[in-house]
């Protein structure tokens, strides 16, 4: 991911969301609409959100220390999982309370033009930022669907800010269903339903966002295009003639662990084995940069164990690797 590129999505959204947050609060002031309330805080919620990932991708750039020999890249995942739980404990379930107590409780809106004024501004701003994240998101999608990308991408803060803004229009339009059908109606208890149907939105978000960044936390491997990159790498044909098995594991969003036993000759030198090491972590940095650290274990070549079938170390579940043993 480009680090600029989410850099700036995440500014663009957290510009909108403090300009429509004030701009709701004012509206619920004057029209007592618990949908604006509701609105309101989810932009709140989304701005602090905005400031969790700047922290994040603040802090995961500093250096490697004894105690974290690989470095903080990963404290990018763990303020993209805070996210989630912010937008399902304050955006969500805040708005699914407040309109189950407008449903209870009901009263007609007044100066009905106020929240109708603000969700219009609203979605105007929110198209902006959404915009601004479509855009940065394109440069890295490439073929894959939007919803392949949500659960593929490596750096949390693009999907995040694309969710977010995705469900903050839906919300916008589900507001002025519920403000509009109230002022029709002259019947409080649609501003309500309006409230609950934005909450129950922010909680499915939030947990299609707890999700993705669990498994980030958890440790994934690299993408299957950097994972061929990486095979084709380390085999030269002459020094590495195979790979016997292989992990990857991502570090942060642009850094990546390699670790394999690669085969090697048995009439090989030291100082051959020791070469053709080093030549195959040159090639696997050319091919795949954000491979950072690399640890190659060499193993004797040979092609009647590799005619025995895949090495019992291989990766579980996953297609057979091996060339020799």
């Amino acid at each position: 991911m480009s680090a600029s590129g989410g850099t700036r999505a995440i500014v663009a959204a957290l510009g909108a969301n403090l300009a429509i947050a004030a701009a709701k609060f004012v509206a619920f002031a004057f029209s007592g609409s618990s949908s604006m309330l509701a609105e309101g805080v989810h932009s709140l919620a989304d701005s602090g959100n905005q400031f969790l990932l700047l922290i994040g991708g603040k802090r995961s750039q500093r250096q490697a220390t004894p105690q974290h020999p690989f470095g903080y890249g990963r404290e990018r995942f763990i303020y993209a999982f805070l996210v989630s739980i912010v937008l399902f404990s304050v955006g969500g379930m805040f708005a699914i309370y407040e309109g189950y107590e407008k449903i209870r409780h009901p009263h007609e809106l007044e100066h009905w033009y106020w929240p109708v004024g603000v969700l219009v501004f609203a979605v105007v701003a929110e198209g902006f930022s959404f915009r601004t994240a479509i855009k940065e998101s394109n440069q890295l999608r490439g073929k894959l669907s939007w919803a392949q990308f949500v659960r593929r991408a490596k750096a949390p803060e693009l999907p995040v800010v694309l969710l977010e803004d995705f469900g903050a229009l839906i919300g916008l339009v589900l507001a002025l269903g519920g403000v509009g059908l109230a002022v029709l109606t002259s019947d409080g208890v649609w501003d309500g339903i309006g409230t609950v149907c934005i909450g129950v939105l922010l909680v499915l978000i939030a947990l299609v966002l707890a999700a993705e960044t669990k498994s980030l936390l958890l440790g994934e491997a690299a993408g299957a295009e950097e994972v061929k990159k990486i095979e084709a790498a380390i085999v030269d044909g002459e020094s590495v003639p195979g790979i016997i098995h292989m992990r990857t594991l991502h570090l942060g969003p642009e850094e990546l662990l390699v670790a394999a036993k690669i085969a090697v000759r048995h009439d090989d030198t030291a100082a051959q084995v020791a070469s053709a090491i080093n030549a195959a972590e040159a090639r696997i940095r050319a091919a795949v940069p954000i491979a950072r650290v690399i640890y190659l274990e060499p193993d004797i070549y040979s092609e009647a164990e590799a005619a025995k079938g895949p090495d019992p170390e291989a990766t579980p579940g996953g297609p057979p690797r091996t060339t020799g043993h």
